[in-house]
């Protein structure tokens, strides 16, 4: 077991459909198309999927259920950090205590290329609208809901395919953040080389700071990294515009209390990155709304309504281990 998990255990042309509406099935659905395999962690970033009207149309009466979680966050009166005085004044200062605690840990040896890395990544909504799911539709899908995952280190059929110019394997993350720059601008440029989508050539294109920021999203899904290369990706992570920091923990999908790093996708709604307060890992993501609107459906269904505060998609990694075979945990 490695340092950081040890310490974690201390505590395209088609109209892009609208995000709201997508979101709250987005991870399901993702996970469904490609049996939470490696293609998962790409989609979760850049959910924009042009055929996923299809896939609703297949899956929307045994598992759409849109539900809206309990979006109140602790107080500052609530319990003290176990990362002992964080400073969530700013993005700079938070990411710049991460850098610095992360620069002072000892780089352990890279994964062995037969090995592989086990997730464990908690969403309950999820798994209350998988269990509502009847037994007998369960029984005829080709995938079913489990937060536990396995993926090869090494994975060359993966690394050969060139059908997604997002996807990196374990390994291809792990050396691309190794060999990344110390200046935040290079660092950004050259992740916006290595995660090309969003730059128009595949899709809508993102202005630079946007495709920086989902660059560094799905750069950060990847475990597990070097802790100097992170320590310089939290850097860089602070001078992309538009990045904010929430002022005080909050609580994630499985209850931990986390740093939420923050930026607006648009007028009604923010994607947060959320990082674990002891060890400065990545500890998952939320969308969340931050004004109050209305998303129209189908033709002949009601509007939703969402309100400020509502979540749109929200999980948790809770484990994160490097393990020697599939199946096997930490």
């Amino acid at each position: 077991m490695d340092e950081m998990t040890q310490l974690r255990e201390l505590r395209a042309d088609a109209p892009v459909p609208d995000r709201a509406a997508l979101a709250p099935g987005r991870k399901r659905l993702t996970d469904a198309i490609e049996g939470r395999s490696r293609r998962t962690l790409r989609l979760r970033a850049d959910w924009r999927i042009a055929s996923l009207g299809a896939v609703v149309a297949i899956t929307a009466a045994a598992l759409f259920v849109t539900q809206i979680v309990d979006t109140s966050a602790p107080g500052r009166t609530g319990p003290a950090t176990v990362a002992g005085d964080l400073d969530l004044s700013s993005p700079a200062a938070a990411l710049g205590e991460a850098a610095d605690f992360l620069e002072r840990q000892e780089v352990p040896p890279e994964p062995r290329a037969d090995q592989w890395i086990y997730l464990r990544e908690e969403n309950p909504d999820q798994e209350k609208q998988w269990k509502d799911v009847p037994a007998e539709v369960r029984k005829k899908m080709p995938w079913s809901y489990s937060p536990d995952s396995w993926i090869p280190y090494d994975d060359k059929a993966a690394e050969n395919d060139e059908s997604d110019t997002d996807y990196r394997t374990a390994r291809e993350s792990y050396r691309i953040a190794a060999g990344l720059p110390e200046d935040p601008e290079a660092l950004l440029a050259e992740l916006r080389k290595v995660f090309p989508t969003g730059d128009g050539s595949d899709g809508p294109r993102e202005d630079k700071d946007t495709h920086s920021f989902r660059a560094l999203t799905v750069l950060l899904q990847s475990y597990p990294l070097p802790p100097d290369a992170l320590a310089r990706i939290y850097r860089a992570l602070a001078t992309v515009k538009g990045i904010g920091v929430t002022d005080h923990l909050i609580r994630d999908a499985s209850g931990r209390q986390v740093i939420a790093v923050t930026r607006a996708y648009d007028a009604n709604t923010r994607s947060e990155i959320l990082l674990d307060p002891v060890d400065y890992s990545y500890a998952g993501e939320r969308d969340v709304v931050t004004k109050a609107h209305e998303v129209t459906g189908p033709e002949g269904t009601e509007p939703i309504a969402y309100k400020r505060g509502d979540i749109l998609s929200d999980f948790a990694r809770t484990r994160a281990a490097v393990v020697d075979a599939k199946g096997q945990k930490p």
